[in-house]
């Protein structure tokens, strides 16, 4: 592992609990330029090509999450989180490689092997601040991760004969932010169900504008198995720390 400390952090104001995971469109030498000019920081870095930095000890609040609400944690991620940014030159719309997969499996079973972390509290960015981030995006391996126990994926088997059906409660089942229900649903399908994401022409714009699902999601069938099978996956599955 490398390292360059950034100055971009202060005291934790409580107990990790949560990972949270981002993309970027750049590559080290250039993210630490951004982080610089913009005052923010990550706990650890991962290049395309594997290379894993540490820029604030763990220990430290770093600021990477921003304001947002995953559960019952609210306002404060970063106090509670750390914080893992991995580059993609599409911010998280195209695949992420193999080697860098491989590192960040390393690195999260590292973490998870060091703190009493709950599956349910591995978060893309977007989960957390659905209405105001896009990343990791769409390509990032949730499913892959959660095979090596890394994280929660729904069983289809589990919506058969569930009849639930408010979008708004089985996104806060899972965690979601609801006050906007479409940005949480789109933010639920980055994860969940990505071919049900629109393309986008700018990548630069989701750091902006990660957009809101429209009202056919809503009325699609697939949506309504997968949410009520993740809402059932989160409900009965997550409270057990994860051991790797």
């Amino acid at each position: 592992m490398k390292q360059k400390l950034l100055p971009f952090f202060d005291e934790r104001r409580a107990n990790v609990e949560m990972i949270v995971l981002h993309s970027t469109a750049f590559e080290i030498d250039e993210a630490l330029r951004l982080y610089e000019a913009r005052e923010v920081s990550c706990h650890y870095f991962i290049g395309s090509g594997g290379d894993v930095w540490r820029l604030v000890e763990e220990s430290k609040r770093a600021w990477h999450a921003g304001k947002g609400q995953w559960r019952a944690i609210t306002g404060d991620i970063n106090s509670c989180s750390i914080g893992i940014e991995l580059a993609n030159s599409t911010l998280g719309q195209t695949d992420f490689g193999s080697v860098q997969k491989e590192a960040l499996k390393k690195l999260l079973k590292d973490i998870l092997h060091r703190y009493r972390i709950k599956p349910e509290n591995i978060v893309g960015h977007s989960d957390m601040a659905p209405s105001r981030k896009a990343d990791p995006g769409k390509a990032f391996f949730w499913k892959e991760l959660a095979a090596e126990g890394i994280g929660l994926w729904p069983d289809l088997n589990d919506a058969v004969g569930w009849e639930e059906n408010d979008p708004a409660e089985l996104l806060g089942i899972i965690g979601y932010d609801t006050r906007d229900l479409g940005a949480a649903a789109l933010a639920f399908c980055r994860r969940f169900l990505p071919e049900k994401v629109p393309e986008v022409s700018d990548v630069w714009a989701l750091d902006a504008n990660p957009g809101r699902a429209d009202d056919a999601l809503f009325e699609d069938e697939k949506f309504w198995r997968v949410l009520r099978a993740a809402a059932h996956k989160y409900r009965s599955e997550s409270s057990t720390p994860c051991r790797i």
